[in-house]
């Protein structure tokens, strides 16, 4: 058992780690059209850049997550940010499409390790109020990442369109950080002791839909995750084309708009463990699709650079409530020895909602607008948090 000292210390390695994450296709996003220049790309090539490691996570995660189960969380950590600083500083020195894309997928194998990793970690040294804390800090921690790396990206690109690709090689050094930090937990311990049973309980398909079978609420946190990250890139992506239509069109004045968004999630996330004792996870998630509705509604009527600020703090408020309740979720829903294994899957859906985002919601632009995205997105939130209403309702009669 972890004692108090290696607990403190450990925190702030996750924590740390955790905006990595983050960072693997943030910190590009300034910089896509000088990609697309210095190696003579298509801006959806250039755009693959950032994408590529992405769709690695969604194939990686579930791998990663039963080499956990098997060996415990430490060392994929430890080996998974090695992997994501060279797989991600690869690009200071490769200069053509291809083996920038390869590197990319280094990159995503790396951060499926640490990912999923930090979720398991957090699960094993910490419990009680000091986990609600620990998830609230990592989710912060993600806010605040996206709040800061584009602004990073962007200040470095001006000096060299590859000097981004340097910032990941943070990684490395935190790697070997958490390499003199990070104890063994129980995990290890009981993988070794079992000898490759934890590897037979995986099992297949099977095996997981029979535990989506007695665990029926599973499935339905890996949704509200899927769904969270769906409406968030609806921000991301459709934000930035919202506010030209306002006047706001310098790179830097957008990022100022999704920094705010990523500043406020921060901001409830931090403060998650502490509002825990007035409310349950279902209420803060409940005032999250409350939050949600009124951001995407807001966004359908304002027209004022000052104004457009509210939606994008409103939603970011209901993130930093949202994702540490859903982990907290899989904490408490998941089978104790397989907690690696349905740990990945957030990320799986994590991801996957970012891809898709674009696709669900895009087609609606031709027909209705960007305004029509955000009444879309507005009546998402909507009927989830009417669905929920009516399910605690229920709950509250029987």
């Amino acid at each position: 058992m972890a004692t108090a000292t290696e607990r403190r210390r450990s925190l702030w390695v996750l924590v740390a780690a955790a905006t990595l994450t983050v960072m693997a296709g943030a910190i590009l996003g300034p910089i896509v059209p000088q990609i697309q220049r210095e190696l003579g790309v298509s801006g959806s090539a250039a755009g693959l850049i950032i994408t590529t490691h992405g769709g690695v996570i969604v194939l990686a995660s579930p791998l990663v997550g039963s080499l956990v189960d098997r060996i415990g969380p430490r060392r994929p950590f430890v080996g998974g940010l090695l992997v994501y600083g060279l797989g991600g500083g690869a690009g200071l020195v490769v200069d053509s499409f291809y083996p920038l894309l390869a590197s990319r997928v280094v990159l995503g194998i790396g951060t499926a390790a640490v990912y999923t990793s930090v979720t398991v970690l957090i699960y094993e040294l910490y419990e009680g109020q000091a986990m609600e804390r620990a998830l609230g800090y990592r989710s912060s921690a993600n806010s605040a990442g996206a709040a800061v790396w584009p602004l990073i990206g962007g200040a470095a690109g001006a000096l060299a369109w590859n000097a981004p690709f340097g910032v990941y090689l943070v990684a490395v050094p935190l790697g070997l950080l958490a390499a003199a930090t990070i104890p063994e937990t129980q995990s290890a311990g009981d993988a070794a002791a079992t000898d490759g049973s934890a590897e037979e309980a995986a099992g297949g398909i099977g095996e997981v839909l029979a535990v989506f079978r007695d665990r029926p609420t599973l499935p339905v946190v890996y949704a509200l995750y899927f769904g969270a990250n769906a409406l968030l890139y609806v921000i991301v992506v459709f934000y930035p084309q919202f506010l030209a239509g306002i006047g706001v069109t310098a790179s830097l004045d957008i990022s100022l708009y999704l920094a705010a968004n990523g500043a406020a999630g921060g901001v409830s996330a931090i403060t998650y463990d502490r509002l825990l004792r007035y409310a349950g996870r279902s209420t803060l998630v409940g005032a999250a699709f409350v939050l949600w509705t009124a951001a995407f509604g807001l966004a359908t009527v304002v027209g004022t650079a000052v104004g457009a600020a509210l939606p994008v703090i409103l939603f970011g408020l209901g993130i930093g409530l949202v994702f540490p309740s859903t982990f907290a979720w899989v904490e408490a829903f998941a089978p104790p020895d397989r907690q690696g294994q349905f740990s990945s899957y957030i990320a799986s859906a994590g991801y996957t909602g970012q891809f898709l985002s674009p696709v669900l919601f895009g087609a609606l632009v031709p027909i209705a607008g960007v305004g029509g995205v955000f009444a879309a997105g507005g009546a998402v939130a909507g009927v989830a948090a009417v669905g929920l209403g009516a399910h605690r309702l229920r709950g509250a009669v029987a």
